[in-house]
């Protein structure tokens, strides 16, 4: 810092203090100023102890007692202290007072030469930067003036090159022009030379000759032939029938070396093939590819693979799919081989493709080729041998297949050929709509399929008939005939209506509609189809189950017969033993043949069940398609079943006239005159049933156990209240023949109440209504002849029937009832 400040000086003593001013530089104050060392170099001369102190003070501060002139304050306190009383305590302030002054001055001094330093600078950096605008402002000009001589520039380079490009398009077409003169030249040349005599090749250049030049010698023989060709049109359209000489001549001549030149290369292309010579094959193919696009070379190399001229192949073909034991191969057995043999099929596509890419210059138009040839070919010759169309006229028989057996082979060999289809198409076909030829190959057999389905079907269905009746007369006559009756029973049980036979039916229709599904492309047609087969189904279940229910009507009339021959033996006395026992017989043969047709009814509906569920699972979504056909089919199956429904409604009839017989025959032959009037002899009444009730109610539970279990609905409801009715009004008949005292009165109502206990089974509200007037009116015998006015007060509605019943009485004469009813009942007098 001594050194910054090396222009400054300052008095020696107190008595020179204005002897000597300061000169201070400007330099002092550059670079790096310190104001502690411009300040120590100011006040050193007149403060010498200043420095002596700070050289003292390096071991730290606190140990200095005073400053005194510069001297430390080494005395004692006394001392100090009268020194200081005698002398001025800091004698340098005056000079140090006249340093700081001049250096004031001084400082002034420096900062206006500074200012004017800085205003020179100032002044001198504007000058230099109006100078500096102004250049750039020239500089910019000069820019913009280049920029415009570079778009100058470049616009007559743009149009320099267009020039250059159009002469260069005018060169090249000259050029082109006179290598097309050149060609024609040619051309005329080689034309002159085809128009010589006809047939006559011998003088031809040696092109035409040179086997390394085949290629050239086929585009210009093409060339040569297109244009005399189209010459002779052109005059032919112009009217001239009468064209150059020449041209025809060339024409002949370029057309045989054409066909012997493609015959040369045809050969060419064979030998290379025999030696797998790809290289050969794919040029000979290239140059063939000139000649109708190479069609005859693509249809040459497919014609002569193996699979089409090799005899063994063909042979090999059919044992793999019919097998080589002579006998009728099972559908099985040719899925089987059709899968093996189609994929033996794909495997040689498949190298023949890679072949074919290899060689040909258009490898998807071979392939389409190689396709069609394959499908129609050998497929076709294998599918001739499995499908042999059977005649409708002349069925086969069921023992050898029928039917079935063809359509079995035909659903197999569509199936597999569909799959073979598409693995072809994976492999590669051109543009060759496989799926569409491999319909056509099935054409001929889609066509009359739905005739042979439901041929099928009848043909599956008179089997199935000659079966159970041969089974049927089998039975019979393993079991001989033991009476009539029991004849008619087991006749009847042994033709009864069997559930399995209907789901065999369902089964035969399931798989029909299988092959319809498969067979069948569009959803019009799939609908039309399995509405037949349906259709089908309808018949055989209603023809069986009606049939069915017919053989149970017949035991039924079969069990009426056998009761009016025992009616009417039971005119003869003579002959009692003789009718009780064929009246038994009679009883046992209508038991048999009521519980017989409720096992037909039963059946009947469970058939029924098992068709409509089928329908509504398997048959209704494929009719949705088409409008109108699943109503149309709903009414068919209605129509169908209503001939089953008739029949089950007569047989019911007839089995209400059985029971109704039945009971009939037992209320006479086991209902007593003295049940319903028991002699007064003292003894308490009896009050159990009559023994004729419970005969009947014995019967009636047996027999109908069987009709509350096939029954359900509203056809049993129906049933039983018909029997209900049949069987109130049978007995209101029949007591009327009996004369009743009061404890007959109360067997009767003992009887009516069994009855009616009977009759609740039925869950028919009608028919216990009527059983318990019935018992109401019983009490017309038991209460006193007074009581009888009041008796029906609260049932007004069957006073008539109780006016019949009170006639029964057997006080009804002795108590003049008669008259005593008349007069109350005026309306039923």
């Amino acid at each position: 810092m001594t050194e910054g400040m090396r222009g400054a000086r300052g008095p020696r003593s107190s008595s020179s203090v204005n002897s000597s001013p300061l000169i201070l530089d400007i330099e002092d104050f550059k670079g790096d100023f310190s104001f502690d060392a411009l300040f120590g170099n100011l006040v050193n001369d007149l403060l010498p102890s200043f420095l002596e102190e700070e050289g003292d003070s390096g071991d730290g501060h606190g140990n200095i007692d005073g400053l005194v002139n510069g001297h430390l304050r080494g005395q004692s306190d006394a001392s100090r202290f009268s020194q200081m009383s005698s002398a001025p305590l800091f004698p340098e302030v005056d000079g140090l007072l006249s340093l700081f002054k001049d250096a004031c001055k001084e400082l002034i001094d420096l900062r206006k030469q500074v200012d004017g330093r800085l205003n020179t600078l100032k002044k001198e950096v504007s000058t230099q930067d109006a100078k500096h605008r102004k250049t750039l402002t020239e500089i910019e000009k000069g820019v913009d003036g280049l920029f415009e001589s570079f778009a100058r520039l470049d616009g007559r380079i743009s149009s320099v090159g267009q020039t250059a490009a159009k002469i260069g398009d005018h060169l090249q077409s000259a050029d082109a022009q006179r290598e097309t003169a050149s060609q024609t030249i040619e051309l005329i040349k080689y034309l002159m030379e085809f128009n010589g005599s006809p047939g006559d090749l011998m003088e031809l250049s040696a092109l035409f000759s040179d086997d390394s030049r085949v290629a050239e010698a086929a585009s210009i023989a093409q060339k040569l032939r297109s244009f005399a060709e189209e010459d002779i049109g052109r005059q032919g359209a112009a009217g001239n029938a009468t064209p150059g000489r020449g041209l025809e001549v060339a024409v002949a001549n370029l057309q045989d070396y054409c066909n012997e030149l493609e015959n040369r290369l045809l050969s060419r292309f064979d030998a290379a093939s025999q030696r797998r010579d790809l290289s050969t094959m794919s040029e000979c193919a290239k140059i063939l590819s000139q000649f109708n696009r190479g069609t005859s070379a693509m249809q040459h190399y497919v014609a002569t693979r193996p699979m089409f001229i090799d005899v063994e192949v063909m042979n090999s073909d059919i044992r793999l799919v019919l097998g080589d034991n002579g006998s009728q191969p099972s559908p099985s057995n040719v899925a089987r081989g059709l899968s093996s043999l189609y994929k033996e099929i794909t495997d040689t596509v498949r190298k023949e493709a890679a072949t074919i890419t290899a060689v040909f210059p258009a490898p998807n138009e071979v392939m389409a080729i190689l396709v069609q040839r394959v499908l129609e070919q050998r497929v076709t010759g294998i599918l001739d041998k499995i499908l042999v169309k059977p005649s409708l006229m002349s069925p086969p028989p069921v023992q050898e297949g029928g039917l079935l057996l063809y359509l079995r082979m035909f659903a197999v060999a569509y199936e597999r050929t569909q799959e073979l289809a598409k693995d072809l198409r994976a492999v590669g076909c051109g543009d060759l709509d496989v799926e569409d030829l491999t319909e056509s190959l099935f054409s001929s057999h889609k066509d009359e399929y739905p005739e042979h389905e439901q041929a099928s079907l009848k043909q599956l269905y008179q089997a199935k008939m000659e079966e159970l009746r041969a089974e049927s007369q089998q039975v019979s006559e393993s079991s001989g005939t033991i009476g009539r009756s029991k004849g008619a029973s087991i006749s009847s049980s042994q033709q009864q209506i069997a559930v399995t036979v209907v789901t065999e039916f369902v089964r035969w229709s399931e798989e029909a509609i299988s092959r319809c599904t498969l067979l069948s492309s569009q959803p019009a047609t799939l609908a039309a189809n399995v509405k037949a087969i349906f259709t089908c189904l309808l018949d055989q279940v209603s023809i069986y189950i009606t049939e069915g229910l017919e053989r149970a009507r017949d035991g039924l009339s079969e069990a009426a017969g056998l009761r009016e021959r025992f009616v009417l033996g039971t005119l003869s006395r003579r002959v009692a033993a003789a009718a009780a026992s064929a009246a038994e017989a009679a009883a046992a043969a209508g038991e048999s043949s009521f519980k017989s047709f409720m096992i037909a009814v039963q059946r009947c509906g469970s058939s029924v069940a098992i068709v409509q569920q089928y329908f509504a699972n398997s048959i209704s979504r494929l009719l949705l398609p088409v409008d109108g056909a699943h109503a149309a089919s709903c009414e068919e199956m209605s129509t169908a079943l209503s001939k089953a429904e008739v029949a089950a409604y007569k047989g019911l009839q007839q089995c209400i006239e059985t029971v109704i017989s039945e009971v009939e025959r037992l209320l006479s032959a086991e209902q007593m005159a003295t049940d319903y009037r028991s002699p007064d002899d003292g003894f308490s009444p009896d009050h159990r049933p009559t023994n004729a009730c419970i005969r009947v109610v014995a019967y009636l539970s047996r027999v109908l156990e069987s009709a509350f279990t096939a029954l359900e609905g509203l056809n049993k409801q129906a049933f039983l209240t018909e029997l209900g009715n049949r069987l109130d009004k049978l007995l209101l008949t029949h007591w009327q023949k009996f004369t009743f005292n009061p404890s007959g009165g109360l067997r009767l109502k003992r009887d009516i109440n069994e009855y009616g206990d009977f009759v609740k089974r039925f869950s028919v509200p009608s028919v216990e209504e009527k059983f318990e007037l019935l018992g109401i009116m019983a009490n017309v015998f038991i209460v006193a002849p007074e009581s009888l006015s009041t008796l029906f007060e609260g049932s007004p509605s069957i006073r008539k029937d109780a006016q019949r019943f009170i006639q029964l009485r057997e006080d009804y004469k002795s108590a003049k009832l008669a008259t005593r009813l008349s007069s109350l009942w005026p309306s039923l007098s």
